[in-house]
């Protein structure tokens, strides 16, 4: 009997920055209408519009759907009409210059080079994370498919960032991308703010994700406490979601 349901998005709700569809939005609609659903992600709120948002349909309950978009360090919640931003934690100019700086550095150091076609920024400034795409912001699921089977790099990108940025949080995220972020700022943190500000205790909430191996971006849920639950995708999370209902 729980009272809180915390989903991924990328990966578990949607497929990689992809539009949710619409039979994922009427089970999104019928579960909000017995229970509270967050949605969390390493996305920017306007990711969010995009993705979700912008799709759900009329009517929802619209009050019980809680928005923590860059895993955490924005929290967006719908009252009076409409969606109001609750807090935000930005990175710092002076650091957010530091990260893309750290990401050159990091290029030239193991040799790597962006792919010929890109899509979109490679690196997006999200104001509370920077985030790299290696075929850009706005490429194709197959691309980015193929880049990820055939080109991953991340492992070895991430682990030369570490080094130059130890005071930062640096993950792997969707298929093509790197987040980095303030320290502590990850889905644990995202699942603390939401155990503290709605007054829940571990075994009142659940959280579905995709990534939970360690390295991914949502591994961090696991040392939170609350039930987890591991998707292959948003299909096995519809019928996840159909079990409940």
């Amino acid at each position: 009997m729980k009272i809180m349901i915390v989903f991924d998005l990328d990966g578990t709700l949607t497929e990689s920055k992809l539009a949710i569809d619409r039979e994922m939005v009427k089970l999104l609609e019928d579960l909000l209408a017995v229970k509270m659903v967050a949605i969390t992600g390493g996305g920017s709120y306007t990711q969010f519009k995009k993705q979700l948002l912008n799709n759900l349909e009329p009517g929802q309950e619209l009050g019980n759907l809680f928005l923590f978009p860059t895993n955490g360090a924005v929290f967006y919640r719908f009252k009076d009409g409409k969606w109001k931003r609750e807090y935000q934690h930005l990175v710092r100019w002076k650091d957010r210059r530091q990260i893309k700086a750290a990401f050159k550095k990091t290029f030239k150091e193991i040799g790597y080079k962006n792919p010929k076609k890109v899509y979109g920024p490679i690196i997006d400034d999200r104001g509370s994370q920077i985030t790299f795409s290696a075929l850009g912001q706005k490429a194709p699921i197959k691309e980015r498919n193929e880049w990820n089977e055939k080109s991953d790099r991340r492992p070895e990108i991430i682990k030369v960032l570490n080094k130059y940025l130890p005071q930062f949080e640096v993950r792997s995220a969707g298929v093509t991308s790197i987040d980095v972020m303030g320290k502590g700022i990850d889905k644990y943190y995202a699942i603390e703010k939401m155990m503290k500000m709605f007054k829940l205790n571990q075994e009142e909430m659940v959280f579905v994700g995709d990534a939970l191996e360690k390295g991914e971006n949502d591994y961090a849920a696991i040392k939170s406490g609350v039930e987890i639950v591991k998707v292959s995708g948003p299909e096995e999370t519809k019928k996840i979601i159909r079990s409940w209902l």
